[in-house]
C-alpha cells in the first residue's frame, strides 16, 4: 500500500494536492502495472513537495473506493492557487451512453465527478489514463480545468499504455521540451503520446489509443500530433480554439526560479500570459497598430510582476 507523503515544499510554493485512483485491476498482472504507475506519481510528488494520496490500494473495508474518493474531494480546499491533480489509473468502459471508470465495488461515472468537482474554483488537472476515457473529457471540460484522456473515443476500449508513459514523464527532465528547467503537463502529454505511438509502431500493431488534451473548456480536445514542439500548429475545421497554453503552465515539479515566485504573482503572470497567447492567435484579425498596442500593455504588466520578484 502506498502511503500518504507530504514533503516540505519551498516556502513560496503552495503545496499541490495529488490524488491517484487505482481502479479494479481485473487480473493480477494489471494490478502490478497499476501499482508501478502509482509509484511513479508518488516519486514525482516526493520530489515536488506535493501532498500524495491514493484510492484503491488500501485493504480497508470501511469505505468503498468510490466513497473514499468522494470524501477526499470534499475535504479539498475549493479555492486557492495550488492545483489539484486527480489521476485515474485502470480500466474503463463505455456503452454508448455512460462512461465508467472501473473501481472495486461501485464504478465511478462522469456524473459522479461532475457533481463532486462542481464546487472547485481552483485549477484541476484531471488525467484519465483508462480505456474509453474520452467521454470524461467532454463531460468534465470547463474553464479552469486541464483534462487529459488516454483515448479520443469511448469506443477505444483496449488496454491503454499511455498512463505509464505520462507517469514516467511528469517530473522527467528529458521531457522538458522547451528547456526551461521544468516539465509541464503539456510536455508530459506530448512525450507520453510520442512513446505510446512508438510502442505500437515497434510492435507493428494498429494503435488502439490516441490521447487528447483539453484546457480551454470547449470539451473538444486536441491530439499530440497537432503540435510542433509545444505550440499547436493545426486549426480545427470549425475554427475552434486549440489547447495547450494552460497545460504548459502547470508543473508538478517547479524549477528553482519558478518555485521562488509567490503563488499569487504566478497566478497573475499565468493569466496575463494566456491573454498574450490569445492575442497572438487572433493577430490576423486586428489592425497592426491595435495588435502591438495591446501586446505592449500586456508585456508591461508581466514585466511589473517580475520587477516585484527581482527589482534589479
Amino acid at each position: 500500500v502506498l502511503a500518504l507523503s507530504v514533503i516540505g515544499a519551498p516556502a513560496s510554493v503552495a503545496a499541490q494536492s495529488v490524488i491517484v485512483v487505482v481502479g479494479a485491476p481485473g487480473m493480477p498482472e494489471y494490478l502490478e502495472q497499476f501499482v508501478e504507475w502509482a509509484g511513479l506519481w508518488e516519486q514525482a510528488c516526493a520530489k515536488a513537495g506535493a501532498q500524495f494520496r491514493t484510492v484503491g490500494l488500501s485493504d480497508s473495508v470501511e469505505l468503498s473506493d468510490r466513497l473514499r474518493l468522494k470524501e477526499l474531494l470534499a475535504a479539498e480546499s475549493h479555492a486557492g492557487d495550488a492545483p489539484l491533480w486527480l489521476i485515474l489509473i485502470g480500466h474503463g468502459t463505455f456503452d454508448g451512453k455512460t462512461a465508467r471508470f472501473n473501481l472495486r465495488g461501485f464504478d465511478l461515472t462522469t456524473d459522479d465527478l461532475v457533481e463532486w468537482l462542481r464546487p472547485m474554483q481552483r485549477t484541476v488537472a484531471l488525467i484519465d489514463a483508462s480505456p474509453s476515457s474520452a467521454p470524461f473529457l467532454k463531460a468534465l471540460s470547463t474553464p479552469g480545468r486541464v483534462i487529459v484522456t488516454a483515448t479520443k473515443s469511448g469506443f477505444e476500449q483496449n488496454y491503454a499504455r499511455f498512463g505509464r508513459y505520462l507517469a514516467e514523464a511528469i517530473a522527467e527532465p528529458r521531457a522538458d521540451l522547451d528547456k526551461d528547467g521544468q516539465t509541464s503537463l503539456l510536455e508530459a502529454f506530448l512525450t507520453a503520446s510520442y512513446h505510446t505511438q512508438a510502442f505500437y509502431q515497434a510492435e507493428g500493431r494498429l494503435a488502439t489509443e490516441h490521447a487528447l488534451l483539453d484546457d480551454n473548456g470547449d470539451g473538444l480536445g486536441t491530439p499530440a500530433d497537432w503540435f510542433r514542439g509545444i505550440r499547436p500548429v493545426q486549426k480545427a475545421a470549425d475554427g475552434a480554439s486549440l489547447d495547450g497554453y494552460r497545460a504548459h503552465q502547470l508543473h508538478l515539479l517547479y524549477s528553482d526560479s519558478e518555485a521562488a515566485m509567490p503563488p499569487a504573482l504566478r497566478a497573475e503572470r499565468d493569466r496575463l500570459e494566456l491573454e498574450v497567447m490569445k492575442l497572438r492567435d487572433g493577430k490576423a484579425e486586428l489592425p497592426e497598430a491595435q495588435y502591438f498596442s495591446r501586446l505592449e500593455a500586456l508585456l508591461r504588466e508581466i514585466a511589473r510582476i517580475y520587477e516585484q520578484i527581482d527589482p534589479k
